[in-house]
């Protein structure tokens, strides 16, 4: 039984002819109900940089604590730090940091914030693979419910919902 006929008929439509382009009526959908609302934050410009890092496949992710301190190079109020969320500007304990690119910045993040992240990749990593014909072992039926699983790990994000140990 299939909730959303519509969103599983464009589905099917992206399928045949996977692109990555946001306004084709699949991800147009899933852009505005899942990951622009996961990705909204504070500091608007820079989870604006966040979304276009995680579009190209350019964000890398890493635990805090792992690094000497002087590879940090911008100043702390733009990167936050260990006790300052960079997105939210909210004084949170942050575990990891994200790097955009190339770039030599580091931003501290707090777990709700990478979870939230670390969702909407997981959601492009699959729909990645599907594009690039990766995903051989599973008919459609079964592609669509592994994309509403995603979608729904985004809608658990957003709410706030995440593991301690992140």
């Amino acid at each position: 039984m299939l909730a959303d006929l519509s969103l599983y008929n464009e589905f099917r439509s992206w399928k045949d002819e996977p692109t990555m382009d946001r306004t084709c009526p699949f991800l147009d959908k899933i852009y505005q109900e899942d990951i622009f609302p996961c990705l909204t934050f504070s500091k608007s410009e820079l989870a604006s940089a966040v979304l276009e890092a995680v579009e190209n496949n350019t964000l890398s992710i890493e635990p805090v604590g792992l690094q000497p301190i002087r590879f940090v190079k911008a100043s702390a109020v733009e990167c936050g730090g260990p006790k300052k969320c960079a997105l939210t500007g909210q004084s949170k304990s942050c575990k990891h940091r994200i790097k955009l690119g190339d770039s030599s910045n580091y931003y501290y993040i707090s777990p709700f914030c990478r979870y939230r992240i670390t969702s909407v990749c997981n959601f492009f990593t699959y729909i990645r693979y599907i594009q690039q014909g990766l995903v051989k072992q599973q008919d459609v039926d079964q592609m669509f419910w592994e994309v509403m699983q995603l979608r729904k790990e985004m809608s658990l994000a957003k709410l706030g919902y995440f593991k301690e140990e992140l």
